[in-house]
């Protein structure tokens, strides 16, 4: 039938053509090719574009509302993956999010682990709830309806899968690998897997609402834990702070003052509504093309009209990369327009992120960055070390030996990313053993097999050192009493946390660190 539609013989038919959406809808269910054909032709070759785009939004809800299990939810993305991006209108808000939650469902039954399974279900179970609040206060209500009873019994499906798989869990004789070694921790997917930094979150507070905030300045080693630090601040720190976390890795791709003004304004909305749920208008579109950095100024400031008796903490993570993007542009505006929020925006204080301290940068930066206060991520505390290691989540078994826990933390000096490496490498060693106890001698196991597999880690530290730094690391492990040279070298090495002085001799703080070094200089 749907060859004898009336625009396969008057493309330009202008007339109503009633149930021909409907139809199409219809027919997909026979045969989803011709019925895909017919709507491609309509859109490329007549002037039925509406009824085509009516017809797209049929099927897709459609085929959501007779999603039943977790499978009908993943076979989603791939079943309306030939629908255009952007959708049409009327479903384009909402089906991408579908799609997003069909593959992030899809993702977790991908995972071997049922404990994985189900922790990764907690992200399309959140978001299909702001999409039901979302859908609460929509003003079209059959829209808000229709979509409305999908996202109910979406909701209703995954968690009845997530308490399912969460008994699996219980029951299941492997240990669950809950340990994350490497990426930055998300309040929204990573619970209580965060452990201490309150020191650092009550001065970050203390200072953001000084009445003369400083510049504040959250610097570390890698994998300190600082952008773990800064995700959490929102659920850290009182409401009077709104804060918004700024990755200028994406802002060094910039090779203009106009795209770099837009990624900042971008960065900024999204960071409000994450942080505190805020709302904020963008800034005029044409006037940030042509004076970027001035009409930023003009938009802080309206912000702060709109926020009054706040104070928005802009943490710019990674804030080095913003020196790529003065070589790529050749001009230091944005560093002039940071000094002019720090001078006049008195609801807005600077928070820098990064692995360097002022005086490891460009002579420049200090011209812009004065009165900095420097807050330091190092090594978590001995109590929070134990929790990370023995209560990484709640109900986790007791798989270590008060022994283990202690040499965990010799090996690691208590590094956060260090624990959690160790950590992963034993509950695997445990699990292919059929074992749920780590003894002292599991540890040194699995030492070679946590360098291993930490290795970029480890080669990152390696070769961020200077010739000098290396030399003398080399010396230290192959002679008793190295002598450098410059101590300028040893001052270094122990800002950077590779060495400390104990009496008249250097030794590595880190013995993981020490072990790995020792390797490198021996195959030389």
């Amino acid at each position: 039938m749907l060859n004898y539609l009336p625009p396969r013989f008057d493309e330009l038919i202008i007339l109503p053509l009633p149930f021909m959406a409907e139809l199409i809808v219809e027919a997909y269910h026979e045969n989803p090719a011709a019925a895909r054909n017919i709507i491609d032709y309509l859109v490329s070759s007549t002037n039925q574009q509406n009824v085509a785009a009516q017809a797209v939004t049929g099927i897709a809800i459609d085929f959501l509302n007779h999603c039943q299990t977790t499978g009908d939810i993943i076979a989603v993305s791939e079943q309306l993956a030939w629908i255009p991006s952007p959708p049409p209108r009327e479903m384009s808000t909402v089906l991408p999010k579908f799609l997003a939650i069909s593959q992030d469902v899809r993702a977790s039954q991908e995972t071997t682990s049922a404990y994985r399974q189900c922790e990764l279900l907690d992200s399309p179970i959140r978001m299909l709830q702001e999409l039901g609040d979302f859908l609460a206060y929509s003003q079209n209500a059959h829209f808000a309806t229709s979509f409305g009873s999908i996202v109910q019994r979406w909701l209703k499906i995954l968690q009845t899968a997530q308490q399912t798989l969460a008994e699996q869990a219980k029951r299941s004789a492997e240990i669950p690998q809950v340990y994350i070694a490497g990426a930055s921790l998300n309040p929204d997917d990573s619970k209580t897997r965060f452990k201490g930094r309150q020191d650092i979150f009550r001065e970050i507070e203390t200072l953001a609402l000084s009445t003369q905030p400083p510049i504040l300045l959250l610097h570390g080693g890698r994998r300190t834990g600082k952008t773990s630090t800064l995700k959490y601040l929102p659920r850290k720190v009182g409401s009077e702070l709104i804060p918004l976390l700024i990755d200028l890795q994406g802002a060094a791709t910039a090779t203009t003052l106009k795209g770099l003004a837009n990624y900042l304004a971008e960065e900024i909305v999204k960071a409000a509504k994450k942080s505190r749920n805020f709302d904020l208008p963008y800034p005029n579109s044409q006037q940030l093309n042509q004076e970027p950095f001035l009409t930023l100024q003009t938009w802080l400031e309206k912000l702060e009209r709109i926020a009054p008796g706040k104070r928005f903490l802009l943490c710019l993570d990674e804030f080095e990369r913003l020196s790529e993007v003065i070589a790529t542009t050749n001009s230091r505006v944005p560093l002039n327009f940071l000094r002019h929020v720090l001078q006049h925006r008195r609801q807005w204080i600077l928070l820098f992120s990064g692995s360097h301290t002022l005086d490891e940068l460009e002579p420049y930066w200090s011209d812009y960055l004065i009165n900095t206060r420097s807050l330091r991520v190092s090594y978590l505390q001995k109590p929070e070390a134990e929790e990370l290691i023995v209560q990484p989540i709640a109900d986790f078994p007791k798989i270590y030996e008060s022994l283990t826990v202690s040499q965990i933390i010799q090996a690691t000096r208590c590094q956060p990313y260090l624990v959690q490496l160790l950590c992963t490498v034993i509950v695997d060693h445990l699990n292919r053993e059929k074992r749920r106890l780590a003894t002292p001698d599991d540890v040194q196991t699995c030492i070679p097999i946590a360098i291993e597999t930490g290795g970029m880690y480890f080669r990152e530290l390696w070769t961020s050192l200077s010739e000098p730094e290396q030399d003398f690391l080399e010396s230290l492990i192959t002679e008793e009493t190295p002598h450098p040279q410059n101590k300028s070298t040893v001052r270094r090495l122990i800002r950077k946390e590779i060495l400390e002085k104990t009496g008249d001799c250097y030794q590595f703080q880190v013995p993981l660190v020490e072990t790995f070094i020792t390797q490198v200089v021996t195959e030389e």
